[in-house]
């Protein structure tokens, strides 16, 4: 895209479309420790996440394909309320564009989750998201509606395109959980004259009946069919808590995940016994802390032995016969801990 303005339109449409996913409210798994995702085989994109830290978690993310580079450290803070819990972004999201050489940075709204121990589990986000360009100066406010009484409110988006100057070029309007649009505006932030609202984004259709709420895309990216054939044994697909549950075997689920516990609880008991610290496998502390909104930030960089790993797995061709759902869940620091409980 050569506008500046309408790049900013897409990117910032891409940060808004992942709230979409915040309508299901099923519990999360916790990552264990040094569990990796990746993903090499999506529109030629090759990414990678791992869990870094377990007391405050944190993860960190890294993206790349010939035309932009994502990292990301991502930290919750959380407050309790009662019935509902506060949920704070304390992360850093930053994108670049190979091209121009062009840096963004993303400050998402914080979350509040409604109705935890009484009543139907909702999330809603409010306040403002914003991207900046770092190189221009450009950026990009929405502001996320509150839910008001009845629902009066509930997903709306709302926010300009401005440039250096904070003028603002571009409006947007739309709702998080369906569609964005975006339209020139003048200084007052009012439509140009002979222009149209036009729509950049509308939610794809979702698997009907679903029974773990996921898009097809959730469904793709969890499969052991789009996974690689050299999967990481730390790689989340593995966790047999999880795959157990896609089964439908719940006990087997609940077993499966106390165990899992009870070895990271062991391996944090032998770390401190030894004086020793975690060290991730693909990400390095950068030596740098940074502020946001809600707190200070730590920040974690992609270290590249990941594509010296693929390097190597690629001149490895004879993979023929290889059975990923076999593979042992192994994301450990130490591989020859041995406790009673463990039977992974």
């Amino acid at each position: 895209c050569e506008d500046p303005y309408l790049k900013m339109v897409y990117a910032a449409t891409w940060a808004v479309s992942v709230y979409f996913a915040y309508q299901r409210t099923w519990k999360p798994f916790n990552p264990i420790l040094g569990e990796t995702y990746e993903m090499v085989n999506h529109d030629e994109i090759v990414f990678l996440a791992e869990q870094v830290c377990h007391h405050p978690p944190m993860s960190s993310g890294h993206a790349e394909n010939k035309h932009f580079m994502y990292d990301v450290t991502s930290k919750l803070k959380t407050k309790f309320l009662g019935n509902s819990v506060d949920v704070y972004p304390v992360g850093r999201t930053r994108v670049k564009l190979k091209r121009t050489g062009e840096a963004l940075d993303l400050i998402p709204p914080p979350t509040k989750v409604h109705n935890l121990i009484f009543g139907r589990t909702w999330v809603d986000s409010s306040g403002e998201m914003i991207l900046t360009n770092l190189t221009s100066g450009d950026k990009v406010v929405l502001y996320f509606q509150p839910c008001g009484w009845f629902g009066a409110g509930r997903y709306e988006v709302d926010g300009y395109v401005y440039n250096a100057d904070e003028e603002p070029k571009i409006l947007m309007t739309g709702k998080w959980n369906t569609s964005m649009s975006y339209q020139p505006c003048d200084m007052d932030g009012e439509p140009l004259p002979g222009t149209e609202l036009k729509e950049v984004w509308r939610v794809a259709d979702v698997p009907k009946n679903d029974k773990f709420q996921f898009t097809h895309f959730a469904h793709k990216i969890n499969s052991f069919d789009t996974a690689p054939k050299t999967l990481l044994p730390s790689d989340s697909r593995l966790r047999p808590d999880r795959y157990a549950l896609e089964k439908g075997d719940l006990s087997k689920a609940g077993a499966e995940k106390s165990r899992l516990e009870e070895r990271q609880r062991a391996e944090k008991r032998w770390r401190e016994t030894k004086k020793e610290l975690f060290v991730p496998k693909w990400f390095q502390l950068a030596g740098e802390v940074t502020s946001t909104p809600w707190g200070e930030l730590e920040i974690y960089e992609y270290n590249g032995k990941y594509d010296e790993h693929r390097a190597i797995v690629a001149d490895c061709t004879d993979d023929d016969g290889i059975d990923i759902e076999s593979t042992k869940f192994n994301p450990w620091q130490y591989q020859d801990l041995g406790i009673q409980t463990e039977a992974i």
